[in-house]
């Protein structure tokens, strides 16, 4: 177990705003509200501590795919995503065929089982071909209740949401099934009405795949799915914040209309995150990344982004000028309570995960700790 440690002379961001010249406590795993005689005290005077970063929608990094990657690939994503302040990831799966899914989604679960993701999200095949995006449309399906049960059974309690496209035939019944076995029900890649997205929104949806993202645009008269999502307080948006998919004014619109305590930020990062242009694969499809910016090869459409979470959280803090509790509760604390972790992640509270993040006053990430084990170390050791 590592030595306790006292990081003190930081700006600290808790849940009751941030503290100047503050101290967090870290004893073993968790944080602690004393130190012990033994601590280590590291001087982080000049820096920001802010919570791990929980990203509630990522496909990989590293040059690894957790879409279809091997447990060695997924967890090699994984390492690459925590080096940049991701402490919790879910990993997203994208549309295939029905029966690779459910083996896929096994694999995965043992990944979540032993701790080295949180749960899986299944992002297709249950998705509208008139929204696709970058999923293969030969493989899109109605979402049929038994074949959703058949993802979530294949997950072993580990499926934490799914994207559907909730006008399709049986998605209304598919997000009642969801929401009875604990399952986020997520509306996305739609190309559903204003009225049709109510009805989601009451059978118990709760999340917004990419809000803005494969889904109609707001009209005067029909007004559409983006509307209702940003309008009812039992929906959480995700937004991708990497300057490619929201227009900065997008972004501001959702933030002023949801709330910062119903955002969510998200990577919907996929292998070349962290790694680098080049050629790639999602699912089956080949994507191109040219100047960070991944696009399909046939068609060109948006697969995905390169982004990880440090750089969001700069983005957000330094281009569109939020504040910095807002950007701490879209990255950590709203999809922490949205996964049902918040007893553990999220915050900077005594008991929980010491999972967090060092920034220096740029809002560069220097600093990573994941349950009191430094990932980056923000000091130079001899």
């Amino acid at each position: 177990m590592a030595p306790s440690k006292v990081l003190a002379g930081a700006r600290v961001v808790l849940p009751t705003g941030t503290v100047n010249d503050g101290r967090v406590i870290v004893d073993g795993t968790r944080i602690a509200d004393t130190a012990p005689p033994q601590a280590e005290t590291v001087d982080l005077s000049g820096h920001w501590v802010v919570p791990g970063f929980v990203d509630l929608h990522n496909h990989g990094g590293g040059g690894a795919s957790f879409a279809g990657g091997t447990a060695e690939q997924v967890l090699t994503g994984v390492e690459t995503h925590r080096r940049h302040g991701t402490t919790t990831v879910v990993a997203s799966a994208v549309t295939g065929d029905l029966d690779f899914l459910a083996r896929h989604a096994g694999m995965l679960a043992e990944l979540a089982q032993q701790g080295d993701i949180v749960g899986i999200h299944f992002e297709g095949p249950f998705i509208s071909p008139c929204r696709k995006g970058a999923h293969d449309e030969q493989l899109l399906r109605d979402p049929d209740p038994a074949e959703v049960r058949k993802l979530v059974d294949a997950a072993h309690g580990h499926a934490k949401m799914m994207t559907l496209a909730t006008e399709l035939p049986g998605g209304l019944d598919s997000v009642r099934l969801l929401v009875e076995h604990g399952v986020i029900a997520a509306v996305g890649h739609t190309d559903a009405t204003y009225e049709q997205t109510v009805r989601a929104i009451d059978a118990g949806a709760t999340v917004a795949t990419h809000l803005f993202n494969a889904m109609p645009p707001v009209g005067h008269r029909a007004p559409g799915p983006i509307t209702a999502l940003l309008e009812d307080e039992r929906i959480t948006v995700e937004l991708i914040n990497d300057g490619t998919h929201l227009h900065p004014a997008a972004l501001q619109l959702a933030f002023h209309h949801a709330g910062a305590a119903r955002v969510a930020f998200i990577t919907d990062a996929m292998d070349a995150a962290g790694f680098g242009d080049g050629r790639y694969r999602l699912g089956p499809l080949d994507v191109e990344v040219t100047d960070g910016v991944a696009r399909l090869v046939e068609g060109g459409s948006i697969a995905g982004s390169t982004l990880t979470l440090d750089r969001a959280f700069k983005r957000a803090v330094t281009i569109d000028r939020l504040p910095v509790e807002d950007v701490v509760a879209a990255i950590s604390a709203n999809p922490a309570r949205l996964l049902g972790l918040d007893d553990r992640v999220g915050s900077l509270e005594p008991g929980k995960d010491a999972d967090l993040v060092i920034l220096d006053d740029a809002f560069d990430l220097v600093g990573v700790m994941r349950r009191g084990e430094w990932v980056v170390d923000p000091l130079p050791r001899p």
